[in-house]
């Protein structure tokens, strides 16, 4: 049984209503020139979630937390106060509630929507099969009834849970979300709690219904430098951020170019490993071709199997990247991917790893990997030293990418590729 399933009335309802300036993504295999410059030439039950908006239903994702783990000793109650970033406003919105992880059923009691610029007037009870209160089994997930709700693009949003059971959660949001522990509903509380924390809990995608949203969303699966880590907690600078700015503030939009930015990276998630979370391929249903309205996916993967040992085949890591692509374009979506970032100066990113990723990149550029490609390598990499981040691009950890790093990337895109 699925919480997702609708009575008649209301699906009939439902349907009815470069350097940076020159580094580009290009279609894969487009050649350089010689001396060319950076990045040229080259309900409830199924956790798959809501399905592509190709079904012509005008929902499409405007912001997305991949689901981590289960959190270690939840499942007390307690009101969680979700602070979300939206890419894409719309008319109508709707939330997932995710029980991924869970061994035992979450009593979700109480769930609420508001803009964080006024809570009080804003917010709205949210309803699941015309229910407030829902159990979702280990495993599944609910998704929320329609809600006539005004979502502004490039703005925050509480998305509020009182909640019993196991907690799915993605740890490592970097922003501040807030929570109260105990039996108390303050899910449609406006004020401010006193406990903060740095994760998402329960809350997976919200989507919504609109002008725009037919254009469908980006969605980027990635590791921690997708994620953002390195950036400014709290200032919403990852490349994702900096590209869904860019494609909101287009003057001439490319035909076919998605309006919205999905952020699907999580910390220390590998191609082929699972290091943390679920590998890519076991992954990619879900928190890529299953949200809604998706058009294109970027896959930013595969430097965290080389440096934690789990791969050092590049022949293994290009067939699986060939894989996703090969599965996205079976449900008719756009596969592009990132070359693998200089990693030089980690004491993991030994001689070995630097020829497997050298070995991936050429590979990647040369075409027939992905449709497109995102030249991270050549982005980032300093001029006189091409096994490392440039040094204004290093977050200081020679991994990860500072802000003007992050913005680089972003920048970097062209949104006719996408």
């Amino acid at each position: 049984m699925s919480t997702r399933t609708r009575p008649a009335w209301l699906a009939a309802v439902t349907v009815l209503v470069v350097a940076v300036l020159c580094a580009v993504v290009v279609p894969s295999g487009a050649a350089a020139g010689a001396g060319a410059a950076a990045g040229l030439g080259a309900g409830q039950g199924s956790e798959a979630g809501p399905d592509p908006g190709a079904g012509g239903d005008g929902w499409a994702g405007t912001w997305y937390s991949a689901p981590v783990e289960a959190e270690p000793g939840g499942g007390a109650a307690r009101t969680v106060r979700n602070v979300v970033h939206t890419t894409m406003g719309g008319s109508r919105a709707r939330i997932t509630v995710s029980n991924l992880f869970g061994t035992a059923p979450l009593d979700l009691r109480h769930a609420t929507l508001a803009t964080a610029a006024a809570p009080a007037r804003t917010m709205r009870t949210l309803t699941f099969h015309g229910r407030a209160r829902i159990s979702v089994p280990p495993g599944g997930q609910a998704v929320s009834d329609p809600l006539t709700f005004e979502v502004p693009a490039a703005a925050d949003l509480y998305m509020s849970v009182y909640a019993a059971g196991p907690v799915t959660w993605h740890p490592q949001a970097l922003g501040t979300s807030y929570e109260v522990p105990g039996e108390t509903d303050r899910a449609a509380d406006p004020g401010a709690f006193a406990g903060t924390t740095g994760a998402w809990r329960y809350v997976t995608a919200l989507d919504v219904q609109g002008p725009e949203s037919a254009r469908g969303s980006v969605v980027v699966l990635g590791d921690s430098i997708t994620e953002g880590v390195g950036s400014t907690p709290g200032a919403d600078r990852r490349w994702t951020d900096v590209l869904a700015e860019r494609l909101r503030n287009l003057r001439e939009r490319p035909a076919g170019a998605p309006r919205a930015v999905l952020n699907a990276g999580i910390g220390g998630n590998g191609l082929l490993t699972g290091r943390s979370g679920p590998s890519g391929p076991d992954r990619f249903q879900r928190d890529a071709l299953g949200r809604a309205g998706v058009r294109t996916v970027i896959v930013e993967l595969g430097i965290n199997d080389l440096l934690s040992g789990g791969e050092r085949s590049a022949d293994a890591l290009l067939a699986g990247m060939r894989d996703l692509m090969r599965r996205g374009h079976a449900r008719g979506v756009r596969v592009l991917g990132t070359t693998l970032a200089p990693c030089g100066g980690l004491r993991a990113c030994t001689a070995e790893v630097e020829a497997v990723r050298e070995t991936v990149n050429a590979a990647i550029r040369g075409g027939g990997v992905y449709e497109g490609v995102i030249d991270m390598d050549r982005i980032l990499r300093a001029p006189d030293s091409p096994r490392e981040l440039s040094p204004p691009y290093d977050s200081g950890d020679h991994l990860h990418p500072s802000d003007a790093g992050y913005r680089a990337v972003g920048a970097a895109i062209d949104p006719g590729a996408l």
